[in-house]
């Protein structure tokens, strides 16, 4: 009897000891958005509520966010492991933090291009990007549209343009206004805020800058030099389970919309969902991200962007390319091969 007990004990305590063990091999990472938890949201939250970053021995927390130099800034100081953040506001932090210890890197491309556009009502008059010369235009200052317009302005030849700082929730509402002739901003969140303002969608002159001129890469998956260092099995293991989620997001981003109301109860899902479908259009899945693959870059249109960067920010340093970019601990080929077939 005291031998079945022993044995009993000795099984309860190894089986403990294994669960523990399991426990111990989880990597915790703490994660930050760009913004709010809007629609796009949704392609960080999928692999979480899917079980898939556990599945990959991933403790994942995922906050929301207030603007990409904030997020940069933040993976910088080791308060978060890795986040999500337009590509120019970190290519902008290295260039000017050249003796930082711990810039972070982008390890995967997410918005292949910017979402950054040029908005103005019709009845205004502007067309076309030429006619923007010696308008008045308006954006928050940390706006990564405003911050890239000098890109966009030496590629169409724009001049004089007279700029009107305001925060966020008022960008769209002096457009409406009249207050300013047009606004920058990513076109699938000032679209959608235009029309919760009353503005019809086919009253709106849309200039995004993929289309004219300005090839810049936009959103990326960052992770901290001391995470890819100390462990790049658990940021390739991120990259595989969130390439998974965004598979599953691009084949049902109804359902998906689900998993942000989950986080924030008050959003509105129809609108959401159409903020998803319009990301995922025009930016996860354009015709670029088809050409080059999706989560990768091309190096020479990388280069570009650092050279066009360094310009329009004007930055402390050149942007070097190669230190901003760690393809090295993205998934095969073979799974990254999610984008699906051209609509008809």
């Amino acid at each position: 009897m005291k031998k079945r007990v022993f044995l009993k004990t000795t099984a309860a305590l190894a089986a403990a000891a294994a669960f523990g063990s399991a426990q111990a091999q989880t990597t915790p990472v703490k994660f930050q958005l760009d913004w709010r938890f809007e629609g796009p949201a949704a392609l960080f939250l999928v692999p979480a509520a899917k079980g898939y970053f556990k599945d990959a021995k991933l403790d994942v927390t995922i906050d929301a966010g207030n603007g990409s130099g904030g997020t940069v800034t933040r993976v910088a100081s080791g308060t978060y492991d890795m986040g999500f953040a337009d590509l120019a506001a970190l290519m902008e932090f290295h260039a000017n933090n050249p003796d930082a210890p711990n810039k972070p890197v982008a390890v995967m491309m997410v918005y292949n291009n910017t979402p950054a556009a040029v908005m103005a009502l019709k009845k205004s008059g502007i067309k076309t990007p030429a006619d923007l010369s010696g308008k008045k235009l308006g954006a928050p200052v940390f706006d990564a549209g405003r911050r890239a317009f000098p890109i966009f302005a030496k590629a169409n030849s724009v001049s004089n343009v007279q700029w009107t700082a305001m925060d966020p929730p008022l960008r769209e509402t002096m457009l409406a206004r009249g207050d300013v002739d047009a606004i920058t901003g990513f076109s699938f969140t000032s679209l959608l805020n235009l029309e919760a303002r009353g503005v019809k969608l086919e009253d709106v002159v849309t200039l995004p800058y993929a289309d004219n001129g300005v090839k810049l890469y936009g959103n990326v998956i960052i992770a901290s030099p001391k995470m890819i260092k100390d462990n790049p099995a658990a940021v390739k293991a991120f990259l595989s389970a969130f390439t998974k989620g965004v598979k599953d997001v691009i084949a049902k981003p109804e359902a998906a919309i689900d998993t942000v109301k989950a986080r924030d109860g008050i959003i509105n899902t129809a609108l959401e969902t159409r903020r998803l479908k319009m990301a995922i259009d025009s930016v996860v899945a354009s015709p670029d991200a088809r050409a080059e693959g999706f989560g990768q870059v091309v190096p020479g249109r990388l280069s570009l962007m650092a050279s066009q960067v360094s310009d329009a920010f004007n930055t402390k340093t050149r942007v070097n390319p190669d230190t901003v970019w760690n393809g090295s601990m993205l998934p095969t080929k073979a799974e990254l091969n999610i984008l699906p077939p051209v609509k008809k």
